[in-house]
């Protein structure tokens, strides 16, 4: 005897959520591509050697563009990024704040990366003279972790101050200054002695164009099973 209060899930119900997953894989697929291209445009801005424009507050900026700035390094308060590993070694970036003007929000320099040495760092490998300077670099962003653990910044009033992984409303409100909305990666040209290798995300475009494909062939196999389904239904009928 059969058990007829046994409930299976009707044909149109199963057909809608396959209908909705091949649409969601299709979205997914066409996201990558979107990344991917993103990706795309900004590593050949990162080749494009044009010339650095000069920079003045309010200025539309597009990422890794050239620029050149003038002013005065605010060298009695860097920060130190720390967990930087370049080449297996652990290191700091340091972001020196830059003042472009007076009243205006301060530019937040990546100068490159320097070496970790112990528990305190050499702060004489990072000092800087004071005077008006010309810093040439590219527009460029802080670096981010997937996931932080614990403040950013550390509950520490001397300089220069450790950070993890900080925002730069982070950097802002430890300065107690506007800053900027982008940083500049220092041009390993400049002076200063630091470290600078810059490349584009670690994850090229190339990525996201296979995770396409992989989300599109999934969406294709996932159609063509329910089409094979419904026929198959219709010939038992």
């Amino acid at each position: 005897m059969t058990d007829k209060s046994k409930k299976t899930m009707p044909d149109w119900l199963l057909f809608v959520v396959g209908a909705l997953l091949v649409i969601q894989f299709a979205g997914l697929g066409v996201w990558q591509i979107s990344r991917g291209l993103e990706k795309q445009a900004n590593r050949g801005a990162f080749n494009n050697q044009e010339r650095a424009a000069g920079f003045t507050t309010g200025m539309e900026v597009r990422p890794y563009q050239r620029l050149r700035v003038t002013g005065r390094f605010d060298a009695g308060r860097q920060f130190l990024l720390d967990n930087i590993m370049l080449n297996s070694r652990y290191g700091h970036y340091v972001l020196t704040p830059l003042t472009v003007g007076d009243g205006e929000p301060l530019l937040i320099v990546n100068r490159g990366w320097i070496e970790r040495a112990g528990k305190d760092i050499d702060t004489q490998s990072i000092a800087l003279r004071d005077a008006r300077v010309t810093v040439h670099g590219r527009v460029g962003s802080l670096p981010r972790a997937g996931y932080r653990m614990g403040e950013a910044l550390l509950a520490d009033a001397t300089w220069p101050r450790h950070a993890v992984f900080p925002t730069l409303d982070e950097l802002a409100t430890s300065l107690g200054q506007d800053v900027q909305p982008f940083v500049l990666l220092m041009d390993p040209d400049d002076d200063y002695g630091l470290l600078r290798h810059w490349v584009p995300e670690v994850m090229g475009p190339g990525r996201h164009f296979g995770y396409a494909f992989q989300w599109f062939a999934m969406g294709a196999v996932l159609a063509a099973m329910l089409v094979w389904n419904f026929r198959r239904r219709g010939l038992r009928r």
